[in-house]
């Protein structure tokens, strides 16, 4: 077994992949967790991946920069992956915060800083709860140790600009966006009956004020539908992980030449 201090430029090169994967990947690149934890749980398994792979002897020379930035560019790449197929999650709670009246009112994400849905971050709090239980983050770290298999260290570049790995993150950003629209949809759809409602009241009963009426009976039948069909969403959600995890596997096929190969 080669030691850390026999072949440590190899070693540097797994360490960048994982750092790099663990910043943009879901649950793990959270802000509240301390930059330290990040950094020490990648060592760990960057330690472990090492004598578990027995990668080549690496030099440090001119091509070793580039091998960095390969490594480095390629962990985003993958986490970032995740992350937006996740993303789903959020933008079907967009949709109904949006539906609902709630789109005024937003949070702020854990993971991005950024401002999020209220109930879009409701449901990736919950999904995020369930990948934990199902032990679905199990399968992205499995991800990150088995991608040695299809872009190995001493790869030096990634096939970006082929025309097949274009079309394969058009197709994954069409199934997201499929996955957030059957997410929302019974929520969408009541509400949007509901919508129909109202505009027949108020053309028969012009004495009711609907603005007053509308807005606590749209979130009260939202709510009602969330609850109904909260089991549905579930499934959605178990769904989604698949998805994210083929995802990853057909990704780093074609960055690592196996889908570019002429049949």
């Amino acid at each position: 077994m080669v030691t850390i201090l026999e072949n440590y430029p190899a070693f540097l090169l797994v360490f960048m992949r994982i750092t790099a994967f663990f910043v943009t990947l879901p649950l793990f690149s959270y802000r509240n967790i301390p930059n330290t934890h990040k950094i020490g749980f990648s060592f760990f398994l960057a330690y472990i991946m090492f004598i578990s792979l027995e990668p080549p002897a690496i030099e440090i020379d001119s091509q070793y920069f580039i091998l960095i930035l390969k490594e480095a560019l390629f962990g985003l790449i993958i986490g970032f992956c995740a992350y937006f197929i996740l993303a789903a999650v959020q933008i079907a709670g967009s949709f109904i915060d949006f539906q609902m009246g709630f789109a005024i009112a937003n949070v702020i994400d854990p993971q991005t800083g950024a401002q999020s849905p209220l109930i879009g971050q409701f449901l990736y709090t919950l999904s995020l709860l369930l990948m934990i239980s199902l032990n679905a983050h199990h399968l992205l770290l499995d991800g990150v140790f088995y991608s040695y298999q299809f872009v190995p260290i001493d790869q030096l570049f990634l096939p970006l600009g082929e025309e097949n790995i274009i079309e394969f993150i058009v197709q994954t950003f069409n199934s997201m966006f499929i996955i957030a629209f059957q997410m929302s949809i019974p929520v969408v759809g009541s509400l949007f009956l509901v919508d129909i409602a109202l505009g027949i009241v108020a053309r028969t009963v012009p004495q009711l004020n609907i603005f007053v009426v509308g807005l606590p009976l749209k979130i009260g039948v939202s709510f009602i539908m969330l609850i109904l069909v909260m089991g549905a969403l579930f499934l959605l959600m178990q769904q989604l992980f698949e998805t994210m995890t083929y995802t990853i596997r057909g990704l780093m096929e074609l960055l690592g030449g196996v889908g570019n190969e002429p049949s």
